[in-house]
Order: C-alpha cells, then sequence, then structure tokens
C-alpha cells in the first residue's frame, strides 16, 4: 500500500479494525471499511475510514468504482472469512491491483481464477499475523498512534464466562474481554 491508494478492507472485526487504523497511518487517498454490523461501521470512520458502508444495504462495489472513475481500488483486503468477500474484492480491484487474503474461512471459497490472470494482471498476497508485526503494533498502542479504543466492547469477570461467550457470538460485541 503506497500513500495516496484506494483501499478497501473488507470486514470490520478486530482484525479488521486494527488493519483501518493501521492503513490510516499510511495516508491512503481513500480508505474505505466494509461490514454488515454498524456498530462496527462506526469503529472504522472513528479509526480513520473516509467511508464505512454495509454492502448488504448500499452498492458497495458501485460506489467504489464511482469513486475511481470506474477503474477501482488499488488495494483489497480481504478480512470477513465470507466467500462472497473475495469475489467481491476481485471485482473492486483496479487491473493490476492488489488483494490480500487475511481471513480463515469456514467453508471452501471457488471463483473462476482467471479475472486473476487473463482480466486483471491481479498480485495476491497471503497473510495471517506474524511474529515481525508485534513489536510495531506494540509500539503504536503504546505511544498512542494507532487508535484503538472502543474495541473492547464488553468486559466480563472470569466468572461469568458463559454470559461472555453468548454476548461475543450475538453480534452486540466487537470484543468481549474476560477478566481473572
Amino acid at each position: 500500500m503506497a500513500p495516496g491508494d484506494v483501499v478497501v478492507i473488507s470486514g470490520a472485526g478486530t482484525l479488521g479494525l486494527g488493519m483501518v487504523a493501521e492503513a490510516a497511518l499510511r495516508r491512503p487517498g481513500k480508505l474505505i471499511s466494509l461490514d454488515l454490523n454498524p456498530r462496527r461501521l462506526a469503529l472504522a470512520r472513528q479509526f480513520g475510514a473516509d467511508l464505512a458502508l454495509d454492502p448488504s444495504k448500499e452498492p458497495a462495489l458501485q460506489t467504489v468504482l464511482d469513486m475511481t472513475d470506474g477503474y477501482g481500488c488499488d488495494v483489497y483486503i480481504e478480512a470477513t472469512g465470507h466467500p462472497a468477500s473475495i469475489r467481491q474484492g476481485l471485482d473492486m480491484l483496479k487491473k493490476g491491483g492488489t488483494f490480500v487474503e487475511f481471513s480463515v474461512f469456514k467453508d471452501p471459497a471457488t471463483l473462476d481464477w482467471s479475472i486473476i490472470g487473463d482480466e486483471k494482471e491481479l498480485t495476491i498476497y497471503g497473510s495471517q499475523l506474524s511474529p515481525g508485526c508485534y513489536p510495531e503494533v506494540i509500539a503504536q498502542l503504546a505511544d498512542g498512534s494507532l487508535k484503538h479504543d472502543g474495541v473492547v466492547t464488553h468486559r466480563f469477570p472470569l466468572e461469568a464466562w458463559q454470559e461472555a461467550f453468548r454476548t461475543a457470538g450475538s453480534g452486540e460485541a466487537v470484543k468481549v474481554l474476560l477478566l481473572p
């Protein structure tokens, strides 16, 4: 990702929100966050997204194409774990763009891969947390440059672990913290 790029991050869970905050520090031309949860979209805006869209309610693909004169985004980071996000990203990317697959999928994801080479000549990266990212992120959290306030939405004592797990799975939480 380079300064001035149009960057789309699909998924505003804990890691997607961290990616939004980190991407904002790198000064993209436009930073767009996609998620189905309004609370997460609000946090994405707070963390630096210029635009936060729910693709189930808004035409995210058309919005990105319109803002890029029909070319598409430079970088698409997939952080949802949902197969539909892959196709959305491939459609949203400009020719020569970069697709980053970060999430883990419950089910196999399939599509016509000819879009990657024949149609768009995309660069694709697989990514997962690696030991090399921790020192930089820890330093950014310590110096306050990486926004994160609001990611932990619920705190429970350890004895209330069942309620904490129910809350985590309810969709109302972003991140649940168990306190010893």
